[in-house]
């Protein structure tokens, strides 16, 4: 039986060819210059070379996500509701990141003559605009592009496999080449402006480049060729979102993506860390190295092993027990003060965390079919745009949390050594939480059985 199962997980029909998936791949370039840039240095931007105070820009950022969470579920509606000659999420994906690419440049040129008031309302405005508003309708939309562009699960994880090589290929270049970049181009506010703007412009070619490399199938298509009944196509967001709330499988993908963005965010403050700490911030290039090179090498084989293993349920359990202990070495390694120990167990944990992050679409589109086979309605749009919220929100309140708990600490700016409470609270951030998150994690992943319920399902 088990045999037939793979057998058959292997001969599904095939939508796409290898530059499709590809092209699909190479448009988180653009999600992660935004995201790696923000995530990893407006912190210290905004702190070190504006002269704002960190626990203000902590409180402005967790404001900024309540609204980045109600227009991720409106975008996600809209996508839903969108029907036009390039289909429902290209549109959004193409023409919502030239939005991106201007706010990401503003938040980088706020005047430093400006009054201090002023700078913090120039960057709450920028920052909002472009988290509530087009970097939310293009990231939606570019997820939703899984579920849209091929039924194939080995192609959808194939998919997000590449797409996060490239997620993570950018991601580790923009953190080991920026510090370095900015200190070339003379420092301060104005070498942090012209980064953004390259990056900028890096970003809408490359995104620009994934909508055209694919092509969404036809409603037809995607229901296997019969027209969906009315009865489907009659909901709002309201009733969309009642569906999802009994999806317990979308609840834990929500939490786990909320977790997820957590770590991510306080992984991204190592670079006080590493200045504070360790030394120098040209080390957090090299840690971006151990995570970043491990995490690929991971993706590559994740489609490998979703395969041999029928599935994606005991791989990433597997793996985030893994990433945990991998965590739990860099805390032992960081108070022995032994560098390349916290390198070598910063690998292991990427190493051991990239299949869930591989498969992560793929995973959601599962859960979009659980809501299908015990409701007959489908709603893609709506569930990308809410664990994209989880992922927002887990993003943003790490930061905001990372920006309190420095000011709460006596964090000084710029000083050349900072007082004991704050080397203990960097402690606390940089080591602790992560491994807290990993534990989290990997609860909701032994309890995530939604292939399962899926083929039971359809066994009826």
């Amino acid at each position: 039986m088990k045999l037939i199962k793979k057998i058959n997980f292997m001969e599904e029909k095939k939508y796409l060819k290898w530059y499709n998936k590809v092209g699909y791949g190479s448009g988180d370039i653009a999600g992660n210059v935004v995201y790696t840039l923000l995530a990893a240095f407006v912190m210290i931007y905004l702190t070190d070379i504006i002269g704002l105070n960190a626990g203000i820009v902590g409180t402005l950022i967790a404001i900024s996500k309540i609204f980045d969470g109600i227009s991720d579920v409106f975008f996600g509606a809209m996508i839903d509701k969108t029907k036009t000659k390039m289909g429902k999420a290209r549109p959004w994906m193409l023409y919502g990141y030239f939005g991106c690419a201007v706010c990401l440049a503003a938040i980088f040129c706020i005047p430093v003559d400006m009054g201090s008031t002023a700078q913090y309302a120039w960057f709450f405005i920028a920052y909002t605009l472009l988290n509530a508003g087009f970097y939310t309708a293009n990231n939606i939309a570019y997820s939703s592009l899984t579920a849209l562009i091929t039924k194939n699960n080995s192609e959808r994880v194939q998919m997000g496999s590449i797409r996060f090589m490239f997620a993570f290929g950018t991601s580790m270049l923009i953190q080991a080449v920026t510090v370095g970049f900015v200190a070339k181009l003379g420092g301060g506010a104005a070498a942090w402006r012209t980064v953004a703007i390259i990056y900028a412009i890096i970003g809408v070619i490359s995104n620009t480049v994934s909508v055209l490399s694919v092509r969404e199938l036809s409603d037809e298509e995607l229901s296997e060729g019969k027209k969906d009944d009315e009865t489907q196509e009659k909901y709002n967001l309201i009733d969309a979102f009642k569906i999802l709330v009994h999806n317990k499988y979308f609840l834990m993908i929500c939490g786990a993506y909320l977790l997820m963005q957590l770590y991510s965010a306080t992984l991204g403050m190592g670079i006080y860390f590493m200045k504070y700490v360790l030394g120098t911030d040209r080390l957090f290039g090299t840690f971006s190295w151990a995570i970043n090179i491990p995490m690929i090498v991971g993706l590559l084989i994740t489609p490998v092993l979703v395969t041999r293993l029928n599935g994606m349920y005991k791989l990433n359990i597997v793996g985030y027990v893994i990433g945990t202990a991998g965590r739990l070495g860099v805390v032992v390694a960081g108070y022995m003060g032994s560098i390349p120990l916290m390198l070598f167990f910063t690998a292991v944990a990427a190493f051991g965390m990239s299949p869930l992050q591989g498969d992560m679409n793929a995973l959601i589109a599962t859960t979009s079919e659980y809501t299908r086979l015990t409701t007959g309605k489908k709603v893609d749009g709506t569930m990308y745009s809410c664990t994209s919220f989880g992922t927002k929100v887990g993003g943003g309140l790490g930061t905001a949390i990372a920006g309190w708990m420095l000011a709460a600490s006596g964090y000084v700016q710029n000083a050349t050594t900072q007082p004991q409470s704050c080397v203990n609270m960097l402690y606390i951030m940089y080591l602790w939480l992560p491994m807290i998150f990993n534990v989290l994690i990997t609860f909701i992943l032994v309890n995530l059985k939604v292939e399962k319920a899926n083929k039971e399902l359809q066994s009826q």
